[in-house]
């Protein structure tokens, strides 16, 4: 089957997807990595995040992939690991920026269809249901409190990041917004998607409630 989880930052979609692939013997595809590895060559190019040509020139010749390692899943940029430079708050940023192109959407769609062709596979995202795979076998939208998101993120960027709950905060809101309101692919639940708020849920008990869904769907 093919399963796909939407959602806010902070929702906890990358723990649950992990986990719930991992319960399923199925592949993980982080999705948002994607982008924030488009950001990270952005960055690195010095490519102005508005400049239709530079962009297009940067997509024609990206080479990204994900490979299993000996440390788990790392995704690669032309033979580079640059899994541990992607979760900067300034990447955080530029990725969400970049995600609103349409230039950058279609370049990463294709790569992503392309990987999803062979199915059992849980991809993570932000428009996976409406708009990647729209015919997916099941659908989540996982999304949780803005304050409870916000900790999260502060506590799982820990002493390396200097901002504050804050201003974690804020950044996650001026993201949410962004994502919501751009005219490519805004971030929302699918028709058919199954909500599920984990406010107040362990990562153990949002994994069991969709375990139970994905099952029962593949009993049909």
């Amino acid at each position: 089957m093919l399963i796909v989880i939407d959602g806010p930052a902070g929702a906890g979609k990358t723990t649950v997807s992990r986990a719930l692939a991992e319960r399923l013997g199925y592949k993980y595809i982080d999705t948002g990595a994607l982008y924030r590895g488009v950001a990270y060559e952005i960055l690195a190019r010095g490519i102005d995040p508005d400049d239709q040509d530079g962009l297009s020139l940067l997509l024609t010749n990206l080479d990204l992939r994900f490979e299993r390692t000996a440390e788990g899943m790392r995704l690669f940029s032309s033979g580079t690991d640059i899994t541990d430079y992607i979760r900067t708050p300034q990447i955080t940023m530029l990725a969400s920026a970049a995600s609103a192109k349409p230039v950058v959407r279609q370049a990463l769609l294709d790569l992503q269809r392309g990987m999803g062709k062979q199915k059992a596979a849980v991809f993570e995202g932000r428009d996976m249901g409406t708009v990647v795979f729209p015919d997916a076998d099941v659908k989540f939208f996982l999304t949780a409190d803005l304050k409870v998101r916000a900790m999260r993120r502060f506590e799982e960027l820990g002493r390396t990041s200097s901002q504050s709950l804050e201003q974690v905060e804020n950044d996650m809101q001026i993201r949410d917004s962004d994502d919501s309101s751009r005219e490519a692919s805004p971030l929302k639940p699918a028709e058919d998607a199954i909500q599920v708020d984990s406010t107040d849920k362990t990562v153990e008990v949002v994994v069991d409630e969709m375990l139970d869904i994905v099952q029962a769907a593949a009993g049909r």
